[in-house]
């Protein structure tokens, strides 16, 4: 657990040993929280995360045969699995090599991307040592750089080694430095979107909450008013029958989309299918879709019901359905997405078992699937409803570079997959095993946080070069113009809590952070997308000079910066940032501007009675500073008597307008003066998370004065500032 250090225990020779162990495998021993206070791991804590990475410890006695197995592992790895090659000119490799083989000559290849070879030899007695001799066991390393005799295109590339009694191989990422930021004339763009979770979108057509047809003609209507953008939350695959769970954040899968959000009644299929047309057209099955409609909030189960009714049947019936175009279409998809059939079979299994893949019998439970423990059509199901969502994904964004046409889709790659999903089934070794993700104490927070979803273990994704990640992003650039990456701090380091310890007793474990940023500038700048990080919370003082190295934009929050930074009101926005006035896991400005969620955090245990006195008088503070801020720019009158948070969120969108942030996000839920939160973290049934949908139907929304008022005063301040 963090706690204060302690040099009793710290006189401990194998205490010692453990600390040095920690930071030999890439723990962070201490930590700085918000106030600056310094926070140091216990040796429990040091034990159980250092057993997760796959130390063998048992007890403190085997720290030092640990630590110097550590030490010769590091030093017998000639190169390291991972190099980055920016903007196409390597740094000289770095090869550790033991005194006996550190003479004669070497090859090397480098297998391009495109199939391409490199090859080159050295000789090792004409290279220049890096650092001076080590002992490490019984044996003394050099360190040797080799210099590259020309540069690498950008791509992912396989680098050989051959040395004179072996040979090693290693990824290499050649990417620009800087992730893509604009259009064209390399003059940065500005423009405008709105935020809107799409199963709160709901229409009169849609069956309980918003599909994909609903997000085209928001996205329409949008473009229409000048804006470039949608941002919604994931639409990841996710469980929603058994188990049921409906948060976007902790997907089945970061590969697979979720087919609640498809549009059926647009499915080409359906007007061939007289059995799905007679399904549809029931009197029962009406009813229940007038029932969802007419709900406040999201029946997910049903709603999922229904459209795996009418799916299912168009999947059992498609062999027989539609044109040798539309066959051979489904194949092509199939054969150009590897992993879709291993997926199907897996939800297949699910579904068949009623059991969580680790309770499977082996060899199921470790990967390899008997085609007698799933039923065929449920896997045939999966591909289809796939192929389904890639198809009316593509409806919206295919031509997304004729910008007069097509808007922009704002997506988000989450941090996290589901325990019993898909991807750590898969990728068994690359998910460490008996620990969970989660963030120590703040200020809101006062236990900490246990997010419960496994992290990705640093050196088994260096191993596989970082496959899984590169995988995820392009899965997400298919269809996104703007990727926002969840707690983008999770790039450089991630708090492991062991299971059966509390979340104020974690610690962080580092990642290769340059090797995800060469990832993400190399298929931002092949998509031509915007990549941004969600930079809210404890962020390391090393994250923010990396983000602006490489064009990575910061998040802007209107209500983080009052909270965050009360004496100063507001912080100057950013040229690289996507600003908005809150987020999804943030009160509604109308909320907020009344302190409304102030109540809910204590009707939540949240915040005790004197806890939130003191927060009411800090709220009515800042809310004047902001008053007096935001008349002193023009934005409200002179000494307004009195200011409503209608008036208040018009004057915060036009300060955000007028600024130089790269986009500028509008929540519909302001719009509309909702006072209900999307999201309240840290709440699991306590409040209706991920259910609540917008106010107004979207048919009726885009004709409401004050959505439409809001809309245009944004579009006309951002089209100012693009001149």
């Amino acid at each position: 657990m963090f706690t204060q250090g302690s040099r009793l225990r710290r006189s401990s020779t194998l205490v010692r040993q453990l600390y040095a162990l920690a930071r030999l495998s890439g723990i962070q021993v201490t930590y700085r929280d918000l106030s600056r206070r310094t926070h140091e791991a216990s040796p429990d804590t040091l034990l159980a995360v250092l057993r997760a990475l796959g130390t063998p410890l048992e007890h403190l006695k085997d720290v030092p045969q640990a630590l110097e197995m550590r030490r010769q592992a590091l030093w017998q790895q000639p190169i390291e699995p991972v190099i980055i090659a920016w903007d196409g000119l390597p740094e000289p490799l770095t090869v550790r090599l033991p005194v006996d083989e550190a003479e004669g000559e070497i090859a090397l290849e480098v297998l391009c991307e495109d199939g391409s070879l490199r090859r080159w030899t050295c000789d090792l007695s004409t290279v220049r040592r890096r650092v001076r001799a080590m002992m490490v066991g019984r044996k003394r390393y050099l360190c040797k750089q080799i210099p590259w005799p020309e540069n690498l295109p950008w791509g992912y590339h396989q680098l050989t080694v051959s040395l004179q009694r072996r040979s090693c191989t290693s990824g290499v990422i050649c990417a620009p430095r800087q992730a893509f930021v604009s259009g064209g004339n390399g003059e940065q763009e500005k423009s405008w979107g709105v935020f809107v979770p799409l199963y709160a979108l709901h229409s009169q057509n849609s069956w309980g909450l918003g599909d994909l047809s609903d997000l085209r003609v928001l996205g329409d209507w949008v473009r229409r008013q000048g804006g470039d953008f949608v941002s919604i939350l994931p639409l990841l695959a996710a469980f929603l029958d058994e188990p049921f769970e409906p948060s976007p954040y902790v997907p089945v899968s970061r590969l697979f989309w979720n087919e609640l959000y498809l549009d059926v009644t647009r499915v080409p299929e359906l007007a061939q299918c007289p059995s799905a047309q007679r399904l549809v057209a029931s009197v029962d099955f009406q009813q229940t879709l007038t029932r969802l409609r007419q709900q406040r909030l999201v029946d997910y189960r049903q709603a999922m019901a229904c459209k795996r009714k009418v799916l299912q049947e168009l999947s059992g019936n498609f062999d027989t359905l539609g044109s040798s175009q539309r066959h051979e279409a489904f194949r092509q998809f199939v054969n150009a997405h590897p992993s879709l059939e291993d997926y199907a079979r897996f939800r297949a299994a699910c579904e068949h078992s009623h059991h969580p893949w680790r309770q499977w019998p082996f060899p199921s439970r470790e990967g390899e699937i008997d085609p007698a423990t799933y039923e065929r059509s449920t896997y045939h199901y999966h591909l289809y409803v796939q192929w389904l969502m890639h198809e009316q994904l593509m409806a919206i964004t295919a031509t997304v570079g004729t910008r007069d046409d097509h808007i922009r889709l704002a997506l988000d790659l989450p941090l996290g997959v589901h325990s019993d999903g898909y991807d750590i089934w898969r990728q068994q070794t690359l998910f460490a095993p008996s620990v969970s993700t989660g963030a120590p104490t703040d200020i809101v927070f006062s236990n900490g946080q246990d997010w419960g979803f496994a992290p990705i273990h640093p050196q088994q994704s260096r191993k596989m070069g970082h496959a899984y990640f590169r995988a995820c992003v392009r899965h997400h650039l298919q269809y996104a113009s703007l990727l926002r990456i969840d707690h983008v701090m999770g790039l450089h380091r991630s708090f492991w809590i062991p299971h059966g310890f509390k979340a104020t007793h974690g610690v962080y474990v580092t990642y290769p952070a340059e090797e995800f940023y060469a990832i993400l500038t190399l298929e931002s700048q092949r998509a031509g997308a915007i990549i941004a990080g969600e930079d809210l919370g404890t962020v390391p003082p090393e994250v923010h000079p990396a983000m602006d190295r490489h064009k990575i934009h910061r998040l802007f929050v209107v209500e983080y910066e009052l909270a965050a930074r009360a004496p100063s009101v507001l912080r100057v926005v950013p040229r690289d940032s996507i600003a908005s006035i809150n987020t999804h896991d943030m009160p509604p400005f109308a909320a907020f501007w009344q302190a409304l969620d102030i109540a809910v955090r204590i009707r939540l245990g949240l915040l005790s009675a004197s806890q939130a006195s003191q927060e009411r008088a800090s709220r009515a503070a800042v809310a004047r500073a902001l008053v007096r801020f935001l008349a002193r720019r023009g934005y409200l009158p002179k000494c307004p008597s009195s200011v409503d948070s209608r008036q208040a969120i018009g004057a915060c969108t036009a300060h955000l307008a007028s600024s130089p942030a790269r986009v500028v996000l509008l929540n519909l839920d302001d719009l509309l003066g909702e006072t209900e939160p999307q999201n309240i973290p840290g709440t699991v049934s306590e409040h209706p998370n991920w259910r609540l949908k917008l106010r107004e139907p979207l048919e009726r929304l885009m004709d409401l004065p004050e959505v439409c008022d809001g809309v245009r005063l944004l579009s006309r301040l951002s089209a100012l500032r693009k001149l």
